[in-house]
């Protein structure tokens, strides 16, 4: 990756990936969940210690089977089912978790179960080799196969399940005698076979298995994870105009009869109700955007913006930690930073909240139906009342009593012929510079 940043940590729609997998496999309820880390241990550790995920280090690179069996010991004898995925197989979804357990607990009750795929490019995947029935006759890595197992195009993804009860005999007897001289997860297979217990395959599409080694590589899964949640999105009664253009956090809300114009970008944290109109552009984190609200286009919510119902924010507005209430809005050119606007509230162009001094943040309260004219400064902490009016071009340090109209400007002053003396003196200097 050529990153600071461990790999597993690279987000995938804003999240790091290894969260993905978590979170997937918390569906399932596990009863515990450890994570195999090595070199940069410290970044996981601390990403995944927050949600009880217990952690074991693997101190030498020995391999998939190696890895494994570091978790041993943090599975204290547990008997029952074990999943084995991947930090970096972030797409894998709950319903193939649940269907290699189901597998594994078929009529035939196979000692492992294995998830297969089949890439458009083998490449160097370890082969699968089973019958009709799925039941496995042979896995192989690539390095140690034959060129007719080669042709094989059902390959190992890696991922496994097992049960407890014999996960860790068997790994105990892999060996590394093979071309890479390390302990292959996957030989458990065959040692079980060795025992007279065959393993199953199934398969899955290869999108859900893509893992990640590159930046190139975590580009594709990204592009992946956005085609599946923009199908989701208009499955569910969103419109995107131009679908392939609009960007989804992993837990962006979006509701019925939506309108999502092109080239809109959504973070983490993200709730649209329904009827909402997201204009081109715009960008939108950590907001609450309310029922037939409308934002932009070239608009930014930030986190803490909450827009009430059939609110608009239009053109190079920025909000962050506001409220914009019912039907107030701000339709161009406008900061809203710690703020709150009441309903019904008209925001002139310009205006901005001054909410910070250099050393502290200060709350603008501008109460239901104030007008704010265009290009003024609201001095933070400072109350506008409802109804009150703001005149244009004013810088307002105190409070505004409701229905009150505020004018904080200079007092205009008009020289008659002024201008054309100026621009005749001008003209002759300039003559004489020729």
């Amino acid at each position: 990756m050529k990153s600071d940043l461990h790999k597993v940590l690279h987000p995938i729609a804003g999240r790091p990936m290894l969260l993905h997998l978590i979170d997937s496999v918390s569906a399932l309820e596990p009863e515990r969940t450890v994570v195999v880390t090595g070199a940069g241990r410290e970044q996981v550790e601390a990403a995944v210690s927050p949600l009880g995920v217990m952690t074991v280090v693997q101190g030498e690179q020995l391999g998939t089977g190696h890895a494994v069996h570091q978790a041993e010991e943090a599975m204290g004898g547990f008997v029952g089912d074990i999943l084995i995925l991947y930090g970096d197989v972030p797409l894998v979804t709950s319903a193939t978790m649940a269907r290699m357990l189901e597998r594994l607990h078929g009529v035939d009750k196979p000692a492992t179960v294995v998830l297969g795929f089949r890439p458009v490019d083998s490449a160097a995947y370890g082969r699968v080799i089973a019958d009709g029935d799925g039941r496995i006759v042979k896995m192989v890595e690539y390095k140690d196969a034959t060129p007719g197992e080669r042709a094989e195009t059902l390959c190992n993804s890696g991922l496994m399940a097992v049960r407890g009860e014999d996960m860790f005999a068997l790994l105990a007897r892999v060996g590394n005698d093979n071309a890479a001289g390390e302990f292959y997860l996957p030989d458990i297979v065959m040692l079980a076979a060795e025992d007279g217990r065959s393993s199953a395959v199934i398969e899955t599409d290869a999108v859900e298995v893509a893992g990640v080694n590159s930046r190139g590589e975590l580009a594709v899964v990204e592009a992946s994870w956005q085609h599946g949640r923009r199908a989701r999105a208009m499955a569910e009664g969103a419109t995107l105009i131009a679908p392939e253009t609009v960007w989804f956090a992993y837990d962006t809300r979006i509701g019925r009869d939506v309108v999502i114009e092109p080239n809109v970008f959504f973070g983490p944290g993200v709730s649209v109700a329904d009827g909402a109109v997201i204009h081109g552009f715009s960008h939108v984190e950590g907001a609450t955007v309310g029922p037939k609200a409308e934002v932009g286009p070239f608009a930014r919510l930030r986190p803490g913006a909450v827009m009430g119902e059939k609110a608009k924010v239009g053109n190079f507005v920025e909000m962050k930690k506001a409220v914009l209430g019912p039907g107030a809005k701000a339709s161009h050119l406008t900061y809203l930073g710690d703020a709150e606007v009441g309903a019904g509230a008209n925001i002139g162009a310009g205006t901005i909240t001054c909410n910070y001094d250099g050393y502290f943040k200060y709350r603008t309260v501008i109460g239901e139906g104030a007008f704010i004219g265009s290009n003024s400064a609201l001095v933070a902490p400072v109350t506008i009342g409802a109804g009150a009016m703001v005149a244009a071009g004013s810088v307002i340090t105190r409070d505004v009593e409701a229905d009150a109209l505020a004018i904080a400007r200079s007092k205009q002053e008009a020289r008659p012929g002024r201008a054309r003396r100026f621009r005749d003196v001008m003209a002759a200097e300039k003559a004489t510079k020729k």
